[in-house]
């Protein structure tokens, strides 16, 4: 099998482990994306086959099956089920379920910023996915738009389903830093964490990181950190401090500047302890609790809660701890 394909047409019609290719998805350097028909249980999915020098790295390949099931087992809403993975003819490839929609990526391309609603519904269903994964100690390590899958909702109060794609390839938490042995960075720049770029281990307060460039670039139309030049773009990650997003969209309170600006600290341990701990911030600062006519998410509870709490407080008292804060802190 030759590759990467010339062509987008280059693999349509052949069969590889049990699944017809259709046609071409989507490709990067490291894998392209097929559309293919299961043969034997005759449903379409997503077929990613990687580049053949990752299959000849044997602690690639073993990683990749460790991690690949990892990912598998994880039973959640908000991440794309992974069906298959494996090997052949010298390929790895992942077969995945067919996500029928944009990625965010092509969905800000051709809408530019989005709705403020919409851009926190985006937000709590991939933070809700993300600290699923970190609950298995699963770092997915390149969050961005075009790994965000947008499908059609189920109706008007759940107007789109988000899924977080490309588990397959994410790494366990601690174990690798952004750089390849080769000494290339691994990932995309736009959304890399300080220290993924300082080449230190990372958790998922990096994968929350790079959430809230997503969350800013659905805002304001672009990444927080956006230079023309690699070198200029590293170091902004490393040293500068987050643009205020409240002065690029106006229609955004000042508090979420703050929100953000947390998120995006350089430092993992000033930022917040979950991705659902941010987008709840992230909700209360922008004034919206979440939509009152569907079924309550974790962060609706949250932001409801911590709203009776200060209504019900004596004046001139001090706040009481939010919910999640546990007795530790009401001691």
């Amino acid at each position: 099998m030759s590759w990467p394909p010339k062509s987008p047409s280059g693999l349509i019609g052949a069969e590889i482990a049990g699944y017809r290719v259709e046609r071409e998805l989507g490709r990067g350097g490291m894998a392209v994306v097929y559309r293919a028909k299961d043969l034997r249980l005759g449903r379409t999915v997503a077929l990613k086959l990687l580049a053949p020098q990752y299959t000849r790295n044997e602690a690639f390949r073993r990683r990749f099956a460790q991690e690949s099931r990892i990912a598998a087992a994880i039973d959640h809403p908000n991440i794309v089920p992974v069906f298959e993975a494996g090997e052949t003819d010298g390929i790895l490839y992942i077969a995945m379920c067919y996500v029928c929609g944009p990625d965010l990526r092509a969905l800000l391309d051709r809408e530019g910023p989005l709705p403020v609603p919409a851009a926190l519904r985006v937000a709590a269903q991939l933070a809700s996915a993300l600290d699923a994964a970190h609950a298995r100690e699963l770092v997915h390590r390149d969050v961005k738009p075009a790994n965000v899958m947008v499908a059609e909702g189920v109706d008007s109060d759940h107007p789109e389903h988000v899924y977080l794609t490309d588990f397959g390839l994410a790494k366990k938490s601690l174990s690798l830093t952004g750089f390849t042995t080769a000494g290339e960075f691994a990932g995309t720049l736009d959304y890399a964490a300080p220290e993924r770029i300082a080449g230190r281990p990372v958790d998922g307060r990096s994968d929350l990181y790079s959430l809230a460039c997503v969350v800013h670039e659905m805002l304001a139309g672009a990444p927080p950190f956006r230079w023309q030049g690699r070198l200029e773009q590293l170091r902004a990650h490393r040293y500068d401090p987050p643009p205020a997003l409240s002065a690029q969209r106006p229609d955004v309170p000042a508090a979420v500047d703050e929100v953000l600006a947390r998120a995006l600290a350089k430092a993992p341990d000033d930022r917040y302890d979950s991705c659902l701990e941010f987008v709840t911030a992230l909700r209360r600062a922008a004034g919206e609790p979440g939509p009152r006519r569907r079924t309550p998410t974790l962060v609706d509870v949250r932001v409801a809660a911590d709203a009776r709490r200060q209504s019900r407080a004596a004046p001139g008292s001090p706040p009481e701890p939010p919910g999640w804060a546990g007795p530790v802190l009401r001691g």
